[in-house]
């Protein structure tokens, strides 16, 4: 596929909110134009599918012959209206809990010249400017979410029990060795930031590893937790996750149950 100059040119369409996959080759074709677009570029083309997954909507895209994905602040826009996607930046695996899909690539921006419907709202704790989808935005959820808080006090929490039983430092330390497998931690909520992405995000920490080292851990979750709460993680250790957004993680649990 040849590679995609700073306006991409789409033919795309949308076709409600049904649930229906790709073709075979739209994964590769994707994953090619996010190679070759760069960050904040514009795609104007044609809609033909959208599944609404409040507060986006992702709009099924031709790009020549082949196929993409990109989603936008939800929209009422109709089947076979031309359109732009401005500030359109590409997010590789990128998993939609609503829609309980994961994408191979997807464009976030917006749409030129349209508002979103009424009730597109962002979701709880992604706050008023958290739904443009630019590439600005993201990356600033991202250091939002991140970056852990600098003073919580003295936390001592007990380790867990099991056989797949970490610490925080552990995890850090081992993550070599966890990477994609189950671990499970004790920990204290020091910060919780719900909603963005799909997802949940907190930072837990139990008293061992050092400050602005190996202290401090990152979850995603689908269950809700606040700060302060010392609850028990049951997830995946994912290492070097790049969320795109210039936003990435040397080590951190992903899909996590919590308990308390």
């Amino acid at each position: 596929m040849r590679r995609l100059s700073a306006v991409l040119l789409v033919a795309v369409a949308v076709a409600g909110c049904k649930k229906s996959e790709p073709p075979a080759a739209a994964p590769q074709a994707a994953a090619a134009a996010a190679d070759a677009a760069p960050q904040g570029t514009t795609i104007k083309g044609k809609v033909l599918e959208r599944l609404d997954a409040p507060p986006y909507s992702y709009l099924k895209l031709a790009v020549g012959k082949e196929e993409m994905w990109a989603a936008v602040p939800k929209t009422d826009t109709e089947k076979g209206k031309e359109v732009s996607v401005v500030n359109a930046m590409p997010m590789n695996g990128f998993e939609s809990k609503t829609l309980n899909r994961k994408f191979d690539v997807v464009f976030f921006g917006t749409l030129e010249g349209a508002a979103p419907v009424a009730d597109a709202k962002p979701a709880p704790g992604m706050g008023a400017g958290a739904m443009d989808g630019s590439p600005a935005s993201m990356a600033a959820q991202h250091a939002n979410v991140g970056k852990g808080p600098s003073d919580v006090g003295d936390v001592k929490v007990d380790k867990a029990s099991g056989a797949d039983a970490r610490t925080v430092a552990e995890v850090y330390a081992q993550k070599a060795q966890l990477k994609d497998k189950p671990v499970t931690i004790r920990g204290k909520v020091v910060k919780y930031n719900a909603g963005i992405m799909g997802k949940n995000w907190l930072h837990i920490r139990d008293g061992s590893g050092k400050a602005d080292k190996d202290n401090d851990l990152t979850v995603t979750s689908q269950d809700v937790a606040k700060v302060g709460d010392v609850v028990v993680v049951k997830g995946s250790v994912r290492v070097d996750k790049d969320f795109g957004a210039g936003y990435a993680y040397p080590v951190i649990i992903e899909d996590a149950k919590l308990t308390k």
